[in-house]
Formats: structure tokens, sequence, C-alpha cells
């Protein structure tokens, strides 16, 4: 019997346990841990911050999920992980494993900038459930005494998708209220150009989102940092002064704390190096998943930026992990895979939306092109977006990972979650099979 634990119960951890525990024979222990009891659906949270859906109705009770599937569940905060003796610390208690999946999904660097909200700054945030809580707040008192609205992300960031989705639902809500001409809107990025996304060469993306935000009367400054965060008052490397009333700011993700603190495990951003299988290169009973992974692109931007890590290249990442753990264990004989990252990213505006696909989100390193991209604007990725959320909190309340009817959906437009991995690209611990 082997005892696989997975840090994390998000988009990437759930899924992970379910597929394991769907591959690995019923001898093996499984051990899902969290510090948060409930799975949130992370992509809506923007929708929760303007108040247009409950934040109870994007969450599930992990432990009620957990009832009768063969998982076991642990709440608490992991404080140490030695990777060396393969245990790690909850709240002084150690438990030791075979295998450890890291989906702990991103940790703020709130000390990016000076000011950086919420909790000790000027700005809100929509990167976790207590954030968004605390911009709906924010945003009720606004609604009350509106005026200019600047919304923005600092560099080291990662995923815009949030960016520009927020910048754009505040412009919806408030012309549904008869506010818009009271407040001002300035959308401030550290990518090179509008719709460059972390990953540049998205199709018409660039000018699907720079005429959106023109026709919208949002005033954009790209290729631009923030330096600094005062009460209603930004400030620009080039010296410029944004006042506001509200500002919500990406801030950039890095890896948890214990990560960080164990010895030779991440980069100094606390993101975990991976082989093809997902292995850490020097520790191959550990695998990681999700926004945790270290990845970067090929291509340098002016100032640093990020490499998105989208639910559906997160839930790829999982799939090939339980396969690769299962392959390691002599369950599955067929070859060792490796996720395409490929990507779908839907972009809700309230009226309107753009659906961003690449395939893959990196780029060839040889030719620096992909297979295919697409940007597509219409009013009906917003009910996409709305069908897919309430998709994925089926497949969660229903023990699913990744259905076959979805695997086929996405084989129809083109697009897979896995691929063989060469044996030449194989680690030696990982070819033993």
């Amino acid at each position: 019997m082997v005892h696989v634990v997975i840090l994390g119960a998000g988009i990437g951890g759930l899924p992970t346990a379910y597929e394991l525990r769907h591959l690995l024979p019923k001898c093996h222990r499984i051990t899902l841990i969290s510090d948060h009891p409930k799975f949130t659906f992370i992509p809506s949270l923007p929708w929760v911050a303007f108040d247009l859906t409950p934040l109870e109705n994007i969450q599930l009770d992990i432990e009620n999920l957990l009832l009768g599937r063969g998982i076991d569940w642990i709440e608490g905060k992991v404080t140490a992980l030695d990777p060396q003796a393969q245990t790690l610390n909850i709240a002084g208690k150690t438990i030791n494993y075979d295998y450890a999946v890291i989906a702990t999904g991103a940790s703020l660097a709130l000390d990016a900038v000076p000011g950086l909200g919420p909790e000790q700054g000027y700005t809100q945030s929509v990167c976790n459930p207590h954030h968004a809580l605390l911009a709906r707040e924010a945003w009720q008192k606004f609604l009350d005494h509106p005026g200019p609205l600047v919304v923005g992300a600092v560099p080291g960031v990662s995923c815009f998708g949030p960016l520009y989705e927020f910048a754009l639902l505040a412009d919806y809500v408030l012309r549904q209220r008869g506010l818009r001409d009271q407040v001002p809107i300035t959308l401030v990025t550290p990518e090179p150009y509008a719709g460059h996304l972390g990953i540049g060469g998205m199709a018409n993306s660039s000018e699907l989102v720079t005429q959106l935000l023109q026709q919208r009367d949002i005033e954009l400054i790209e290729n631009t940092e923030i330096t600094g965060i005062n009460p209603e008052k930004m400030t620009l490397a080039d010296g410029r002064i944004l006042p506001f009333q509200y500002s919500m700011v990406l801030p950039p993700f890095q890896g948890a704390e214990f990560l960080q603190l164990a010895k030779g495990l991440t980069d100094e951003k606390g993101f975990v190096p991976i082989l093809p299988t997902y292995q850490h290169p020097d520790f191959p009973s550990i695998y990681s998943l999700g926004v945790v992974v270290q990845l970067t692109l090929p291509e340098q931007t002016s100032i640093p930026i990020g490499v998105p890590k989208t639910g559906q290249m997160t839930e790829a990442m999982g799939m090939a992990v339980a396969h690769n753990i299962a392959r390691e264990l002599g369950v599955i004989k067929t070859a060792a895979v490796t996720p395409t990252l490929e990507a779908i990213c839907m972009a809700d505006f309230g009226d309107t939306g753009i659906i961003f696909i690449a395939a893959p989100v990196l780029p060839d390193c040889v030719t620096g092109k992909r297979r295919s991209s697409v940007a597509k604007r219409g009013f009906w990725v917003s009910w996409m977006k709305v069908a897919f959320e309430k998709f994925f909190l089926m497949k969660m309340r229903l023990g699913m990972s990744v259905p076959w009817f979805e695997r086929w959906g996405l084989r129809i437009l083109g697009l897979s979650l896995v691929a063989p991995i060469p044996d030449s690209q194989l680690p030696t611990t990982a070819s033993k099979n």
C-alpha cells in the first residue's frame, strides 16, 4: 500500500484526488489536505465582488463531497514539508507520504508594491473568496459615493482575465444603475499591449480588447508599471498620478510559505520546477500542478509578467499527474503522459464577452508559434461561462474529474488534455515501468 497526499483542494487538487481514486486500487490510500473547508470555483469571484452571484452559490463543502468516496480528508494548514524524509507537518502533527501532489494554488505577493491591498493597503482583489467579499463590501459603499475607478495589475501578474473582466463588468453594472457618467474608468496593465494575456500572439485578441475598451470609454494605459499606492491615489513609473475612489489591482502569485522554506524544492518565488511528467527534478516522490508550477515564456517583456495557468491547464496537469503516479505503481501500462497546456479562457463582461483559445499556451520554442489561437467576441460567451461554472460544480458533486464527454467535446474543438511522452524525454525514475 502507498499513501498519496494531495495538498490543496481547489480546481486542481480536488479533481486530481477524484482521478487518483478512480485509477488506483482501494489498497492505496489517498488523502486530500487543505486549510479551507470549502471548494470555490475561483473564476466566478469577479461576479461575487459585484454582487451578481452569492459566494455560497460557487462553493461546496469538501468533507461532504468526499463522504463514501475512499478519500481521506484533513482540514488544516501545512506548516512544513520535508521532501527528503517525505513528511509534512500540520498543526504539529507529522504525516508520512509515498507521493505528494502539490496543488496549493496561488499565494499572493501583496508586498510587491507599497499600498497593495486589501488587508494592509488601499486596493481590492478578487483572487480568493475572502478578498472577493471585501471587494463586494467596498463596492457597495462605492455605489453610494461614486468617483474615479482604477483597475490594474502590477508587474509579475500572470492571470489577466480578471483584469479585463473587472473593468468591463464595472462598466456594465454602473450603466445598469445609471451611474456610469459619474465614474471615469482607467485600466492599467504591465502587458506590452492590451490582450497580450501573458502569452502574446493570441490571434486578434489585442484588437478585440482594445476596441471594446474604447467602445466602453475605458482609458487604457498599457506597458506601464504601478510603483506605489496611497489612499485614493496611484503612482505610475512615469510619474503619473491616478486618483481613485475605488481600485481593484491584481497582485503577483507566489508559492506558499511552507514550500519556499523546503530546501531545494522551489525557485525564489516559490514555484516548483518540473520534468515532463510533472515530477520534481530532484524529488521524484513530489508532483505539482496548477499555479504553483514553474512555467516560463520564451518571450521577455519590458515589464516582467508571468505565464497564466488556466483552469483547463490545471485540470490537464492533474490528469497527467494521476496517470503517471498510477503508471509508476504498475496500475497503468501505457506510456507516461504530459499535459498539452492547451487553454480555453472565457472572460465575461456582462452583456458580452471574449473567449480565448491557445493551443498550446507556450509557443514552440523553435518556431515561436502555436498550432492555433482564437479570440472571439459575443454575448454567448457570458452564457458559456455561466454554463461551465454549473457544469464544473456538478462534476465536483458527482466525484468526476474529466468525464469522457468533456474530453470528447474538447476533441471536437481540436484540443486535448495530455499527450504521450517519448521515452527519450522520460526521467529515469519514470521509465522503469
